[in-house]
């Protein structure tokens, strides 16, 4: 096998190594299986294949992109022949206008939608408590994010999985938290601005802006799209107080349904609005607390009670609502759930917005000065680029 052997040819820029080699092909009515090399058997309609040929026909060169679409032949197409070629890839005669298609044995074993294959598949986060946290907080330093493509894959990838990461020895200039998001993507930008700077001011049009303490929220929960990776780089923190706090909301809402069942179900289906109004804007959007895929996964949190308006649902579930959503709170006051972390100068951390959520004690100015930026970027640009690093590290 050759290293050629390895890739697609067309498919997607991303290869797709061999780990199995298909050793037969059983042809059906409407779909094919094939049994691999290592004795899994994967079933794959005619109407799928058909749809992910790969040839220059069907698929952009340039782009990699779809040209063909599949209600231009027949819903009932099947193969005229099928078979395993000598270099291992499946091979298919349609019946439909004598096209032909070849599929990578990397790619389709890759693609495999049984049921096994796609549990395998499934993400899973790596949730917390204070004492996980605390023995397993991802730490890099500035210096191996900015030049290692290694170290920032490995730094993303625990990000992803459990939230939160922390970088050290980062420049304390202002505005240097912009070296380190671009090394993942292009910044967020919101009406607080590109970049943020987290400090007491007269004309605060956010609580963060004060001295005051902040309790755990999501930020900006009012938007429709709740920012993803939120970075805090702490410039100067010689204020008493002013420590962190930090929670994963993944953990509390698993813990709720394992142990509070109906009141996961209430904060998981019954929606709630959240306003952010200042002079200038008027933000609002009504979502569920707590939000789950097809799969029941949790994939995000939704909370700020500082910016929750009022409840106004039906009559027969405001309670249920209320209870759930104190049930919520009170967990989250909980230490054991709770990571404390006082970020001093130098220190960065980036945590999913759309997971952790993130509280601040009271500080005092009388006794030093506390400056942090910060900015976000969309959770999407976190995956696109573990994507290509993983593509490139190939």
């Amino acid at each position: 096998m050759t290293s050629a052997d390895t890739h697609t040819e067309i498919a997607s820029f991303t290869p797709y190594p061999i780990k199995h080699l298909p050793v037969r092909v059983d042809l059906g009515s409407e779909s094919l299986l094939i049994e691999w090399d290592n004795g899994h058997k994967s079933e794959y309609h005619y109407l799928w294949l058909r749809d992910n040929c790969h040839c220059a026909e069907c698929i952009a060169t340039l782009t990699r992109e779809q040209v063909f679409e599949i209600c231009d032949v027949p819903e009932t197409i099947k193969p005229q022949e099928a078979y395993l070629s000598e270099d291992n890839r499946l091979v298919i005669t349609w019946d439909h206008a004598d096209h032909g298609s070849q599929y990578h044995p990397g790619w389709l074993f890759s693609h495999c939608y049984s049921e096994s294959a796609l549990a395998a598949k499934q993400w899973q986060a790596k949730v917390w408590d204070k004492e996980a946290i605390n023995q397993a907080l991802p730490t890099n330093t500035y210096l191996n994010i900015m030049q290692s493509d290694q170290h920032l894959l490995s730094w993303l990838k625990d990000l992803r999985d459990y939230g939160i990461a922390l970088i050290k020895d980062v420049d304390t200039a202002p505005n240097t938290l912009i070296n380190v998001a671009n090394r993942i993507s292009f910044i967020r930008e919101t009406n607080f601005g590109t970049i943020f700077n987290v400090q007491a001011k007269a004309d605060a049009n956010s609580s963060a802006y004060t001295d005051l303490r902040l309790p755990l929220h999501t930020d900006l929960p009012t938007r429709e799209l709740q920012p993803g990776l939120q970075f805090l780089h702490c410039l100067i923190n010689d204020a008493a107080g002013g420590e962190s706090i930090l929670v994963d909301g993944f953990k509390i809402a698993e813990h709720m349904r394992e142990h509070y069942p109906e009141e996961f179900k209430s904060l998981s289906s019954i929606p709630m609005a959240f306003y952010n109004k200042d002079k200038h804007s008027d933000y609002r959007f009504r979502g569920k607390a707590i939000v789950v895929d097809e799969n029941n996964q949790v994939v995000e949190v939704r909370l700020a009670n500082f910016l929750r308006g009022p409840i106004d649902v039906p009559a027969h579930q405001t309670l249920a609502l209320y209870k759930a959503y104190r049930c919520f709170i009170r967990l989250t006051r909980e230490e054991r759930f709770q990571f404390f972390h006082r970020l001093n100068g130098g220190d960065l951390i980036v945590f999913d917005n759309r997971r952790v959520l993130h509280a601040r004690n009271a500080f005092d100015l009388k006794t030093g000065s506390r400056h942090l930026q910060g900015c976000y970027i969309d959770r999407d640009e976190l995956l696109s680029r573990i994507r290509v690093l993983e593509r490139d590290a190939l």
